[in-house]
């Protein structure tokens, strides 16, 4: 397959001692994340988002997307990376520096695509954008023959053009017409981040809920506030969404509710109450593609109450506790301490950051936790901002 016309040149390359001088964290292109492992070898977006992860990495002035590498020397770090998986680990694309679908960057995502397709990959590649995307757009999209393609369109409906300059219509009409061409990708509304008093009127809601339709899953989540988002909200005078930091996403309780309360308002008679609405990303992908939630979440029952019952049963068929031998095996080459535990909701570990606990995740299809940092009944694993936390974490 051919790149189509409108594709640009390739990005120019940072030098050595550019990519020396950046964040040591921007600069490894290869991360470990919760929904997969991550590449991104371009840096650099003009989207200005203000609460953009990109504040993490020191890079928000950076607006212009540069690469750090040639796509094929990123597809063979990818493959060749310790943690990679042949056909089991999930991968994401371009979703900590930039956006995929900036024209100068797309030709990039595709190229990366099909590098990974002609090697006959059936991962799971999650595309995360709130860019335009096009029918030539979805034309390559639906080429890839082997490689299990979701593209997550965010959308958060925020009309304060000082924290999202980005209209939200370019999302809704993306995901419109993703949804339309799709035959072998899927679209999914990634519905974030919702900040109570910003974006969860009743209006808002409803835009979601609509939106919603036009998607195989919807996926709602909340905001990431950390100290240098909020230092950033400070320096430029934006009204602080929580007078708190954390380290997790902030959905409030009453946030939740509400959301929860419309789309149940809303079914159809006989359908299911809360439709395709899910609260983890991995959940609505495996949903999107009739799997089973590669996160093993369902070991944490009370995130599945509003989940379709089908998708309930196909979790829970495949659901299985591993062996405490083989997980502690395993745990202990990662560098794990102290006592490694299974409980009927998740691995429990000490001494492991967040990647060697997703590679035990994803590879025992089991939720893996932090002892040290546990999961609070009903939070789903997000910060206790806006929640009463009930019987502890991990209460029954």
């Amino acid at each position: 397959m051919t790149a189509p016309a409108i594709h640009r040149r390739p990005l120019p390359l940072l030098t050595a001692t550019q990519i020396g001088e950046l964040n040591p964290e921007l600069a490894d292109v290869i991360e470990y994340r919760k929904s997969g492992l991550s590449l991104n070898h371009i840096v650099g977006c003009p989207l200005e988002c203000a609460y953009c992860v990109r504040h993490l990495f020191d890079n928000f002035a950076m607006k212009t997307p540069k690469r750090l590498m040639s796509d094929t020397d990123a597809v063979n770090a990818l493959v060749a990376h310790p943690c990679f998986r042949p056909h089991k680990t999930p991968i994401q694309l371009f979703n900590r520096a930039t956006d995929p679908m900036l024209p100068v960057v797309k030709p990039h995502l595709f190229a990366v695509l099909q590098q990974l397709d002609d090697q006959g990959l059936t991962n799971h590649v999650l595309v995360i954008t709130r860019w335009r995307v096009c029918a030539e757009d979805c034309a390559v999209l639906n080429s890839f023959r082997n490689l299990r393609l979701t593209i997550l369109v965010t959308h958060s409906g925020i009309d304060d053009p000082k924290i999202e300059p980005v209209n939200s219509a370019y999302a809704a009409d993306s995901l419109r017409m993703l949804y339309e061409h799709a035959e072998r990708y899927r679209t999914v509304l990634y519905w974030r981040p919702i900040v109570p008093g910003l974006n969860d009127s009743d209006e808002h809601i409803e835009r979601a809920r609509e939106l919603s339709l036009h998607a195989h899953a919807t996926v709602f989540t909340g905001l990431f506030f950390r100290e240098e988002i909020k230092a950033y909200y400070a320096a430029n005078s934006l009204p602080e969404p929580y007078d708190d930091t954390a380290r997790r996403k902030i959905m409030p309780e009453l946030a939740e509710q509400r959301i929860l309360d419309a789309f149940e308002a809303a079914r159809l008679p006989g359908g299911v109450p809360w439709g395709t609405l899910f609260r983890k990303t991995s959940c609505g992908v495996a949903y999107a593609h009739g799997e089973a939630d590669y996160n093993g979440h369902y070991g944490v029952r009370e995130l599945c109450e509003i989940c379709p019952p089908e998708q309930i049963a196909l979790c829970a068929k495949a659901w299985t506790k591993p062996d405490l031998a083989e997980v502690t095996r395993e745990a202990r080459a990662l560098g794990a301490i102290g006592d490694v535990e299974i409980n009927d909701r998740a691995i429990v570990v000490e001494g492991l950051d967040e990647p060697p606990r997703y590679f035990l995740q994803h590879g025992f299809g089991y939720q893996c936790h932090d002892r040290e940092k546990p999961h609070f009944h009903r939070q789903h694993g997000r910060a206790p901002i806006g929640w009463e936390a009930e019987n502890g974490p991990d209460a029954p």
